[in-house]
């Protein structure tokens, strides 16, 4: 019983066990994460809460010039206009130094949001279980544990339905290769993880791996598996054709995305209202 829990990413009591470790961050990366940590530190300063990795990179299992480097920045008061700026400037400038990585993310919050109500399931859990601490107090000690259940299912990816009209507007507005490339990688990593928390609860565990994901999506929706495999490999390197671009796309936003938001809403519920992004 011990090996079905590990191997399904919980502990012996069945909470969804943090993954990654900064022991984990292969060499080739190491050099990056050093330097991303350095300049956090010098940019956000005594405005900083704590940052962490997440991602392949502490997962280790990155591929050097394919993987992204993912970072998240709590912020001891909402972010600024100006944080933003800077994270961006941040993100470019290690995306030039560093050819190892395909591209650099920051994500910023603040505390308080982390610690809401409202984003217990949904950012809190993102921070106890699938960040790595890298600078500061680590928030995850004012979190609960989690269980792979409908309640975490809804609330972390119960909002399909409300992104689908912005992917549309945004494929649309894509009109180069590199653009609808960036696209299809994001959006079949979406539908893939969203696709698995459907059946999180059934399944009775949790992975990172898309193609793990797309196979235990699969066991439950069959008719659904061939999608949903051809989703996780597009979600790791999508296909090279402009015109196969194209028509996953057009099939992501006319055919699996609108099915998933209705099966996803039946099953679990619709997510919380969020406030506006700003």
């Amino acid at each position: 019983m011990a090996e079905t829990w590990r191997r399904r990413g919980l502990d012996s009591r069945g909470y969804i066990e943090r993954e990654g470790a900064l022991g984990q961050v292969s060499d080739v990366f190491r050099p990056v994460v050093a330097v991303a940590r350095d300049r956090v530190l010098e940019v956000f300063g005594a405005g900083l809460h704590s940052a962490y990795l997440y991602g392949s990179i502490p997962r280790g299992t990155a591929r050097p010039g394919r993987s992204d480097f993912d970072l998240l920045l709590v912020l001891r008061a909402e972010p600024t206009e100006t944080d933003r700026a800077e994270a961006r400037a941040l993100d470019e400038a290690l995306d030039k130094e560093f050819p190892q990585i395909d591209g650099a993310g920051t994500l910023l919050v603040s505390r308080a949001q982390v610690l809401s109500d409202l984003e217990r399931y949904d950012l809190g859990w993102f921070v106890a279980c699938l960040c790595t601490p890298l600078l500061g107090e680590d928030l995850a000690e004012d979190l609960p544990r989690y269980r792979p259940d409908s309640l975490l299912a809804r609330e972390t990816n119960g909002d399909l339905a409300l992104h689908l009209p912005r992917w549309r507007e945004r494929i649309a507005e894509a009109s180069t290769y590199d653009a609808r490339r960036s696209l299809v990688r994001a959006y079949s990593r979406r539908l893939v993880r969203t696709g698995f928390t459907l059946v999180m609860p059934r399944w009775n565990g949790w992975t990172s791996d898309l193609r793990e994901m797309a196979e235990a999506f699969g066991a439950y929706y069959p008719e659904r598996a061939a999608q949903m495999r051809a989703a996780a490999a597009a979600g790791y390197e999508p296909d090279a054709e402009p015109g196969t671009q194209d028509t996953v796309l057009r099939s992501y936003v006319d055919d699996l995305g609108p099915w998933l938001a209705e099966e996803y809403a039946r099953v679990h519920g619709v997510k919380a209202p969020r406030p506006p992004t700003p």
